[in-house]
């Protein structure tokens, strides 16, 4: 497999009551995870709650991350904006020291075209010396990048190697898929639809559930990888239903209270989120109960 191809984790960012970064609880995240036998780590993707983490918070977390994985397994850097010139700045600017690449989100909010989102990626990719894996998520960004576009970019920029597609569009994916020069990977940006990319000939996830269960999610990427769909069928419906109820009150409330569950770390977030119902805690912890996934 490639470097980005199984299991990445878009992290969470644990916190304490007050609010504050809780680094024992990080600590605790990432031996979880490389443990858990996931391929990659993905600091300060959405996951991360990266809207609300501060210039220097990142830079602390992402060298805390770095000392503890200790080198065990590649790690992805979320840097991305609807302000171009600002993206590539800041790329410029970054110690890429311990990193192995960059996940960057299309532009939101402005509403760029879809010649305005292949120009904003080619400076990116010429601002960085690391290959760069273009995140679509229209639910967050207001506009979906186009499978033309994608293509366009795969073609033409060498230094974007990948796309999480979390269009949620099959049809969309399938044509990135068929159609994608060699070497370019499309990895999933969606639990639930994992196992049909892969299927289709995707490569891999990016994923939220593997926070807290890295094992089982894990056992799913890679049966389907070496072609075991009745492994990985097996193991996609034992997770069916925690998956969707990561989601029901937002990410990461709902991976965060599952990590609770589990011991790994505490379920706090920061403001305008918040943490879920108790009957969602309640919900998500009988679905453990039910497949025996509450203790690591």
């Amino acid at each position: 497999m490639s470097k980005f191809s199984g299991v990445g984790v878009a992290i969470v960012t644990p916190f304490n009551s007050k609010g504050e970064i809780d680094y024992k609880g990080l600590q605790d995240l990432v031996n979880h995870l490389v443990e858990g036998g996931v391929d990659y780590l993905v600091v300060q993707g959405t996951t991360g709650e990266s809207p609300v983490i501060t210039s220097s918070e990142k830079r602390k977390l992402l060298d805390f991350v770095i000392e503890v994985n200790e080198k065990r397994v590649p790690i992805v850097y979320g840097l991305g904006g609807n302000n171009t010139i600002e993206v590539c700045s800041g790329i410029k600017e970054l110690d890429v020291s311990g990193i192995d690449g960059l996940l960057s989100v299309s532009p939101y909010y402005n509403k760029p075209s879809q010649s305005g989102l292949f120009q904003h990626y080619k400076m990116v990719a010429e601002a960085s010396e690391l290959p760069v894996i273009l995140y679509n998520v229209p639910s967050r960004t207001g506009g979906n990048v186009l499978a033309e576009t994608t293509l366009k970019i795969a073609e033409e920029i060498n230094n974007v190697v990948a796309v999480k597609e979390a269009s949620g569009d099959l049809q969309q994916i399938s044509q990135i898929i068929q159609h994608k020069p060699s070497g370019f990977e499309v990895i999933s940006g969606d639990d639930v639809l994992t196992l049909p990319i892969l299927a289709l000939g995707g490569q891999g996830v990016i994923s939220v559930v593997a926070n807290a269960f890295p094992k089982p999610f894990t056992e799913l990427v890679h049966a389907a990888l070496s072609g075991d769909f009745t492994t990985a069928r097996a193991n996609h419906y034992d997770l069916i239903d925690i998956m969707n109820l990561m989601f029901v009150e937002g990410n990461p409330a709902g991976v965060k209270e599952a990590l609770k569950h589990r011991g790994i770390c505490n379920h706090y977030v920061r403001m305008p989120l918040t943490t879920v119902s108790q009957a969602t805690s309640n919900a998500i912890l009988a679905a453990m109960k039910a497949k025996d996934l509450v203790k690591n």
